[in-house]
């Protein structure tokens, strides 16, 4: 039976993307910080969907002990490892972060340098192979710049350039990478911010994730009409987008 990696399964859109993988008879290595919820959610998944699941420690802002944490979740699987998924993402707070240099660096380490780090790890593993897919979560945010989250969007949008450079440079060894860009989905990352339009369930959001993985799709917005609402966004001139409040 195949397996899949999913780096960032305490989240909420990596615990529905576990059962989404599960509910299609994979077994899973479910990597992140929380040792205990990960260990109860492979016990409800291996009880529900009768596949085997294994949860790992991982935490990508331990640079040091990144690569050893990795090799700890890949080595077990063997060549049944299909492919890893990483759903890492940090919001944090903004208005924190302006004045409060931990905060910044913990904005931009979560969401692009210590990701680009595991995703670097990973990709050597499956070049490797010759074979496999590398799907990581970006975000809209990361498309255009907008003066409530830049930090989290200027990192995003690091991490999205990132992935179409490892997709140029996998391709030539039969390794697929899948950039996914989800707009508002409802998990901890959005709790408590009032009156978010178009927010998406985290089901929702982990069928269209498989489908995009399946159907090999190079880049996905999930939902479908963020790709229009950033399209629209981005034709904006910066001398008229720079007064506006978003």
């Amino acid at each position: 039976m195949s397996s899949v990696l999913i780096l960032g399964a305490n989240a909420g859109i990596g615990r529905a993307l576990a059962a989404e993988f599960a509910s299609h008879q994979y077994d899973l290595i479910l990597a992140g910080r929380d040792l205990g919820e990960l260990q109860a959610l492979a016990a409800d998944l291996n009880l529900r969907h009768k596949v085997s699941a294994r949860a790992e420690r991982v935490d990508v802002l331990e640079f040091e002990a990144l690569e050893s944490a990795l090799a700890a979740c890949i080595a077990p699987a063997g060549d049944s490892l299909e492919g890893a998924v990483l759903c890492i993402g940090y919001v944090g707070d903004p208005e924190t972060a302006r004045k409060d240099l931990n905060e910044a660096r913990r904005i931009l380490d979560t969401n692009f340098t210590g990701s680009v780090l595991a995703l670097h790890v990973l990709a050597n593993h499956f070049e490797q192979k010759r074979k496999g897919f590398i799907c990581a979560l970006s975000s809209v945010a990361g498309d255009r710049g907008r003066q409530s989250n830049y930090l989290y969007g200027s990192a995003k949008g690091g991490l999205t350039t990132y992935l179409q450079g490892l997709r140029n440079r996998l391709y030539h060894s039969g390794v697929h990478v899948i950039t996914v860009k989800p707009g508002f989905v409802d998990t901890r990352m959005v709790f408590g911010k009032a009156k978010l339009p178009l927010v998406a369930s985290p089901g929702a959001v982990a069928r269209d994730i498989y489908h995009a993985v399946k159907s090999k799709k190079n880049l996905t917005y999930v939902p479908w009409f963020w790709r229009v609402i950033m399209g629209v966004l981005c034709l904006i001139p910066d001398g008229q987008f720079k007064k506006l409040k978003l």
